[in-house]
């Protein structure tokens, strides 16, 4: 059986589990998620703890037993504590910048590069070569970061660009005189 998916998922103090068919919805502090699973999993709230049960061991049901309780944790988590993602800004002139909600970006490029951010995320440039992103929804903070990343991602030579906090970058060597 699944190590992951036999986890029960303990639901902190304040926060809603609303459960109808395969729709779940769950509200808290910081916010309310909604989505739809797999009509075949099974959930149930047993005290303070939501389980996720498979109905038979077929292959199909054992792979979406641990994705199906992940993604009702990370729904449960993030309306508790919310998810946030650093990236760090690494090259001579590059930088950020908040204008109002939006995020704007000079990354080597002859025009600013301006993100306006989905609903549900932040934006916050502690420094002008640091950008937190946060939010609720663990799949769009993941996304939003990577698309910042994607503007300008570290380039192995001399490793500048848009990185996750925390991210190596393989350097290569440049080229050699004769």
């Amino acid at each position: 059986m699944s190590r992951i998916g036999r986890k029960p998922i303990p639901l902190p103090e304040g926060v809603r589990v609303a459960i109808a068919g395969s729709r779940i919805q769950v509200t808290g502090p910081l916010g309310e998620l909604a989505r739809n699973l797999h009509p075949e999993m099974i959930i149930e709230r047993e005290d303070s703890q939501l389980l996720v049960r498979r109905p038979s061991d077929r292959r199909q049901h054992r792979s979406l037993h641990g994705l199906t309780r992940t993604l009702v944790f990370n729904m449960v988590d993030g309306v508790h504590k919310g998810f946030t993602r650093s990236l760090d800004i690494v090259g001579v002139g590059y930088r950020a910048e908040l204008r109002g909600t939006r995020l704007q970006l000079a990354l080597g490029y002859s025009h600013p590069i301006v993100v306006v951010p989905p609903q549900g995320i932040k934006f916050e440039v502690p420094d002008p070569t640091r950008i937190v992103i946060s939010g609720i929804d663990k799949e769009l903070v993941g996304e939003m970061a990577a698309k910042v990343r994607s503007y300008r991602p570290p380039e192995p030579y001399k490793g500048k660009g848009v990185r996750y906090q925390g991210e190596q970058v393989r350097r290569k060597a440049g080229k050699t005189a004769v």
